[in-house]
């Protein structure tokens, strides 16, 4: 794919340094918020995202431009401020695509927040960074300051009273800080839990203002939307869900990786084209398509197209959309408790279901990986994931839990077997 096909990356530096201001310009930065604020009315510009059909990159693919829709007009008697928040929280297990657009071109995530903070009316962003993310904080953090220099930033829009202010806020580190209502919990410094809806955050979010969340990689590609039209960036996809996306892999594969694909590349062609295949002596087993809080697939999926409809049809989602490849030299039921004590070390305790089933689910895991796994608690797994799902808990933390461990019970049932047959993990 030529750099004109990669919009995210194609204007990255080779040796991974954060593009500058001036070289973001050079390769057409701005250019959008130009446009923007110079030939369009809000309105119209969610119009343009809408039209371009940009789902949102962060795991639930809604539509950007109906998001921002949402927010209530202001009125010149609105007490409450209007906010732009941009998640950086990428603590996902499997999860690295973020981090690359924050180090190699964090102008272009501040000016898609710049351009929502227009739609919208905000004259308030927040970019909201991961706490281990130290390179990206600096780069995000530069970025602002070069935006302010180049009068992008605090400065009056055209003869008009409008102005954005940005700011960097950095994650107290926990995987709940990425969630919704919990992010914004935190940037007003109470604890990062989920609130009741609604009222949802497009009506009363961050200090009580009507707020826009997107995640960095849907922000990256509002700059190019505006700069060359929702046609176009339809045009990118190969299914009806326009742009690309960053794809990632992990695992026993040759080249893991991140690699910016049109949107419906086939998870086969993600794997043994773009990854190299399995690793000489390791065969393909299952993968995750869309990070740790996703369904396990077999092989019979690979032609499947990478977007949000079709991986919905499979009984998974796309999510994020780095995959996890399992080999056969792995135990699926080691690889299962990883995630789920992951999950539970990283539940908020604010809801029973979360703060009580995920660490007895870690727990089953663990007997059962130490040989000590008693008939019938297969069923107790079972009946778990039947339980744990989306209406009975605050947030979807433990629901995205459940998602790899009812279909790694589905598909890799004889492991799991065969570890209480032989009260053993099999793969010692």
């Amino acid at each position: 794919m030529s750099a004109a096909e990669r919009p995210l990356t194609g204007a990255m530096r080779a040796d991974g340094a954060a593009l500058s201001r001036a070289e973001y310009e050079a390769a057409g930065g701005y250019q959008g918020w130009r446009r923007a604020v110079r030939e369009l009315t809000p309105d119209e510009v969610i119009a343009e995202v809408t039209a371009a059909n940009l789902l949102g990159r962060g795991g639930a693919g809604f539509p950007a431009g109906q998001k921002w829709s949402f927010l209530p007009k202001p009125t010149p008697n609105d007490t409450v401020g209007r906010y732009v928040v941009v998640n950086a929280d990428e603590m996902e297990p499997g999860t690295f695509k973020d981090r690359r657009l924050l180090e190699g071109n964090p102008h272009q995530v501040l000016e898609g927040a710049l351009i929502a903070a227009y739609a919208v009316q905000a004259r308030q962003a927040y970019v909201f960074v991961r706490a281990e993310y130290k390179q990206a904080q600096e780069t995000v953090r530069r970025a602002i300051a070069e935006a302010y220099e180049g009068g992008y930033l605090g400065q009056p829009v055209g003869d008009t009273d409008f102005r954005v202010e940005m700011h960097l806020h950095v994650s107290a580190g926990r995987y709940m800080c990425g969630e919704g209502d919990a992010l914004l919990n935190v940037i007003e410094g109470r604890r990062a839990i989920p609130r009741s809806r609604p009222p949802h955050q497009t009506l009363s979010g961050l200090w009580g203002g009507p707020t826009v969340t997107n995640n960095v990689e849907t922000m990256s590609n509002v700059p190019h939307i505006l700069r060359e039209g929702a046609a176009w960036f339809r045009g990118l996809s190969l299914t009806e869900e326009g742009g690309t996306k960053l794809y990632g892999a992990s695992g026993q594969v040759q080249r893991p990786g991140l690699w910016e694909l049109p949107l419906g590349t086939p998870l086969r062609e993600i794997i043994e084209e773009h990854a190299g295949g399995m690793r000489e002596g390791y065969r393909f087993r299952g993968v995750l398509p869309g990070g740790a809080s996703s369904d396990w697939l077999g092989e019979e999926w690979l032609d499947t197209p990478m977007d949000f409809a079709h991986m919905g049809k499979t009984g998974s989602r796309l999510g994020t959309g780095t995959v996890v490849v399992l080999d056969d030299r792995s135990c699926p039921v080691g690889a299962l408790l990883s995630l789920e004590r992951f999950f539970a070390r990283e539940s908020c305790g604010w809801c029973t279901p979360c703060r009580d089933t995920l660490p007895w689910t870690a727990d089953l895991l663990q007997a059962l990986e130490e040989g000590r796994g008693q008939p019938g608690e297969l069923e107790l797994l079972e009946e778990q994931t039947r339980m744990i799902k989306l209406g009975h808990t605050f947030c979807t933390l433990a629901p995205g839990a459940m998602m790899p461990l009812r279909s790694a019970l589905r598909l890799f049932r004889e492991d799991f077997e065969a570890h209480i047959a032989q009260g053993r993990c099999p793969w010692r």
